[in-house]
Order: C-alpha cells, then sequence, then structure tokens
C-alpha cells in the first residue's frame, strides 16, 4: 500500500482516459509508483488488442464467434452466452454431427458454425480423439451400430453415447433419438461380442460379405421394437439437461413469433425500458421460490427464461393468491409488470399473468371509412373504455384490422383499451356496428 505524501501540478497534459475498476500499480523508472492508473504502454496494448479483436469481429464475423466460443467450450454458461450473441449476430450454431464436428467450434459458412465436441457434456478428451481416429481411418459413421463397433466403448461409455444422442449428433444418421437410447443396450451388447470375437480371430458368414462388399452390413445388429421419436418440447428439455441449453431449437420460439402483435419484450432489454411502463414478456418458468413475508403474506420469487436470456420476476403478495396457480416450473407464460433494478439487476415486478394458451385477443374488423371517420373512432374509443374496467387487469389485448387482401394493416390498441370481458365487449361493439371477433393467440 502506498500513501500520497504529495502532488504537484503539471498542467495541461494529454492522457488515457481509461479506468480500472480496482487499484492498478506501476513502478516507475525514477522509483516512484503511480497508482489506481494506466501508464501509456499499459494503455497502448490494451487498446491495440481491443482493436484487432473488433477487426476481427466487424471482418471475419463466424471465424471470430468459433474462436470464442472454442476458447470457452469448457464453461457452458459462457457458451451459451456467446451462441446468443453469435444468434443476434445473424449466425447459427448448428448441432453436434458425429460425422462433420471436430474438437473445435467450425466455421462452415458466413452464417452458419458447427458446435464442437470439446463442448459436449460427458464427452472427455479422449472419447472424442478416439471417435475422430475411427471416423478418419474408416470413413463416417453409418449407423450407431457402425460407431459402437468402431469406437471404443470403454472410452465413449454409455453416458457419452446418450449425451451424443441427446443433443443431435445422430439426427443426420437416425432423426428419431428415443429409438436411439432405446437402442443403446442392445447395440452395445453386440459390439462387444463382435470386438470379442474380431481379437479371438473368430469370423462368420456377415464378416465374410463385408470384406467383399463395398458397403457393409449392419442390418444384422440387433434393435430394440419400433418407437415413436420424442416430442419437440421433450427432446428440447432434454438437450437442456445434457448439454446446459437449447441446441437445435427453443421451446419459446413458435410462441414468441405468434405473440409479436403484442410487443413482447426480450428479458434482456429489461434495463433499456422506462420506469414504471407497463410490459409484456412471453417467457417460461425456470424455478419458483415461494415465500412468507414479515407479515405472514405469501409471496414469490421466479427465475425465467426466453429465447434471449433469463431473468428474475417478483410477485408480490396484492398478486400472489391470483397467480399461483400458474407458477409451476416449465410453465410458458406471457406476463405483464414493469421492470425495476435490484442489486445492480434488472427484474420484472409482475402485475398480472396468463398461459400462453389461454391468452385471447380481440380482433375488430375496420372499414377505412370507418377508420376516417371521427364520429365512429371517438364512439370506438368510448367502448372500449367502458370494457376495460379495472387499469391494471390487462387480460384482453385489442386488435384492428383496417382494410382487406395485401392493402390490410394490424394495428394494436394502447393496453389501457384492453378489456376484460370478451363477450360484453363483441356485444357492445357489433351493436355499434363493428366487426367483432375473439381469437386464440396460439391459433394465428
Amino acid at each position: 500500500m502506498v500513501k500520497i505524501v504529495s502532488r504537484q501540478s503539471l498542467g495541461m497534459q494529454a492522457v488515457y482516459d481509461i479506468g480500472v475498476a480496482q487499484e492498478h500499480n506501476f513502478l516507475l523508472a525514477n522509483g516512484m509508483v503511480a497508482s489506481n492508473c494506466f501508464n501509456k504502454s499499459h494503455s497502448t496494448a490494451y487498446a491495440y488488442v481491443t482493436y484487432q479483436t473488433a477487426y476481427l469481429k466487424a471482418n471475419y464475423p463466424v471465424e471470430y464467434m468459433s474462436a470464442l466460443l472454442t476458447a470457452s467450450s469448457g464453461i457452458q454458461d459462457k457458451v451459451d452466452r456467446y451462441r446468443e450473441n453469435a444468434q443476434k449476430m445473424g449466425i447459427i450454431i448448428l448441432p453436434p454431427d458425429i460425422n462433420r464436428s471436430v474438437e473445435d467450434f467450425l466455421p462452415l459458412d458466413d452464417n452458419h458454425i458447427l458446435f464442437g465436441l470439446s463442448a459436449v457434456k460427458n464427452l472427455g478428451q479422449g472419447a472424442i480423439e478416439n471417435i475422430l481416429d475411427a471416423r478418419n481411418r474408416d470413413g463416417e459413421f453409418k449407423s450407431l451400430a457402425d460407431f459402437c463397433e468402431r469406437v471404443e466403448l470403454r472410452t465413449v461409455n454409455r453416458r457419452a453415447l446418450e449425451t451424443l444422442i441427446y443433443c443431435g449428433a445422430f439426427d443426420l444418421i437416425q432423426p428419431n433419438r428415443k429409438q436411439l437410447i432405446n437402442d443403446i443396450d442392445v447395440v452395445i451388447s453386440w459390439a462387444q461380442k463382435r470386438s470379442k470375437e474380431k481379437a479371438s480371430g473368430q469370423l462368420n458368414l456377415f464378416d465374410l460379405v463385408d470384406k467383399v462388399d463395398t458397403e457393409p452390413i449392419f442390418e444384422q445388429a440387433p434393435s430394440s421394437p419400433p418407437v415413436e421419436d420424442y416430442p419437440v418440447q421433450e427432446k428440447l428439455r432434454l438437450e437442456k439437461e445434457y448439454i446446459g441449453f437449447y441446441i437445435s431449437d427453443h421451446p419459446l420460439k413458435a410462441i414468441n413469433q405468434a405473440a409479436q402483435i403484442l410487443s413482447p419484450i426480450s428479458l434482456n432489454a429489461l434495463s433499456e425500458q422506462k420506469a414504471k411502463q407497463k410490459l409484456s414478456a412471453v417467457v417460461m418458468l425456470n424455478s419458483v421460490r415461494k415465500i412468507i413475508t414479515k407479515k405472514g403474506d405469501p409471496m414469490a420469487f421466479v427465475q425465467m427464461e426466453d429465447i434471449t436470456g433469463e431473468a428474475e420476476g417478483t410477485i408480490f403478495p396484492s398478486t400472489y393468491a391470483e397467480l399461483e396457480p400458474l407458477l409451476v416450473e416449465g410453465k410458458q407464460l406471457i406476463v405483464w409488470g414493469t421492470a425495476q433494478q435490484r442489486n445492480d439487476k434488472y427484474q420484472l415486478i409482475i402485475d398480472d399473468a396468463a398461459a400462453v394458451e389461454q391468452v385471447k385477443m380481440l380482433m375488430l374488423e375496420i372499414t377505412p371509412e370507418q377508420a376516417l371517420d371521427r364520429v365512429k373512432s371517438n364512439y370506438l374509443k368510448q367502448i372500449l373504455e367502458q370494457q376495460s374496467v379495472e387499469p391494471n387487469k390487462f387480460k384482453i389485448p385489442v386488435i384492428a384490422a383496417i382494410g382487406k387482401g395485401e392493402q390490410r394493416q394490424f394495428i394494436r390498441f394502447g393496453q389501457k383499451f384492453w378489456v376484460q370481458n370478451e363477450t360484453s365487449a363483441i356485444a357492445s361493439l357489433k351493436s355499434a356496428g363493428f366487426v367483432a371477433r375473439c381469437e386464440s393467440l396460439l391459433a394465428n
């Protein structure tokens, strides 16, 4: 620790304005110590590296992101973060492929990166080398049986096989992941028996046929009874369980596309929202933590995610009772609330929520003449205001479709015009000469 005993003014001098979070000391040529600052050489070195990385990211984005993902392949959180960043740049990270993937993340073209085997859980360095050696020596794998016969199963064990199947590495060979999982036991047993026969010098008729034909016959390998593949949502759940994140798709992707008419925000944009502004987001609950306040009232903290990232949500006692049935892990919701900063992080104070399959929209068919008619417009405004009884309960958004055919335009009314009772609202609108109906969000 250094104590400053004197100061001397040097007047106006050119400096490098680069700050650091903690003390950063430098020993000067005259034996003095410069405390908590950047000297010229230090800042120049940082600036040079910054310029290099910025240049690479701007001019070689696919190669740059591939290198970044490879360097972080052992840290799942970083891989997932960089994968999301790549997607924002228009770069798609393809799932691992047992016949194409190498140890590192591999740039394929201007828009695609192939997932590296080094980032696959339960797949050690020895297993990766064994797989690549077998593929380089005898060509692409033709089936799960071919794979199990050619690799060293003591190195590429059952757990590694399951992870490779769940993350989609065998999809181009056999897209039915459940069938492959069911086949593992019988195929491993068969492959081990084949390995023993070869080691002892025993040959069977099929081995002799393989020596004549260019294509090996793997139909002789046993298999379990045919089964239907996992549902899409189950596939995605298993991907996240075994590799830490979704790789082939996201369970909220289709829902988010359908909900765009409601203008939901992404969770990674909470910090950009205005204070007290009413927001909506399409989320999935990863965890729910229910607590009792000092006054004895129940409330909850939830961990949510969407296709952009994760955030925390808070449900206070005033709304907990109403929302409690929806607070289930894995539940897909549309939530309404306001952004709030807490401990240098932004969270969503949730005022209302609805299961995505229950979200409705009130659709209005409005002619251009009605849209331009000030009397009609004011009448429509009055009806919607009367139907929005509780201003903090926005259950049914109102969407107006103006015109017909290719000239048709959709306009989303502000939340203060959203209604609570669609039956009453439709009846009032129809009596006023408007065409109105209620539609499910997911039906669109």
